[in-house]
């Protein structure tokens, strides 16, 4: 079975939705002593939710979260950047935003072609 656009879409929103959680929790801990920044990489866990959504299972994109291995360990032992947080941040924001913006387009296109059409033209 082929993946239409309205499942692809709804995996790259979870899958977002997940991420920007995850971007949210790591901000919020950034003075906690000893927490690793975590974060999900997006092509796996769009994978993983689009296998789902052909299979009927629903799995959690932040269940395939990981460590990140590029943060530089402060004296506390925090990993957490809140600069490189606030940019991930951003961008996740904005490919959300564009993934709306074109799921809310499409959807009105297919309803604009599938209405009836008073006139008869």
């Amino acid at each position: 079975m082929q993946v239409g656009f309205l499942d692809y879409y709804s995996g790259v929103l979870n899958v977002r939705e997940a991420r920007a959680a995850l971007l949210a929790n790591n901000i919020a801990n950034a003075d906690t002593p000893n927490y690793k920044a975590v974060d999900v990489s997006f092509n796996d866990a769009l994978a993983a939710q689009l296998d789902a959504n052909q299979t009927g299972n629903a799995p959690n994109a932040a269940s395939s979260a990981a460590y990140r291995a590029t943060g530089v360990v402060g004296l506390n032992g925090n990993d957490v950047s809140l600069d490189a947080e606030r940019v991930e941040s951003a961008a996740n924001g904005e490919a959300m935003l564009g993934a709306t913006s074109f799921l809310r387009q499409s959807t009105g296109d297919l309803v604009t072609a599938l209405r009836p059409n008073p006139g008869g033209i």
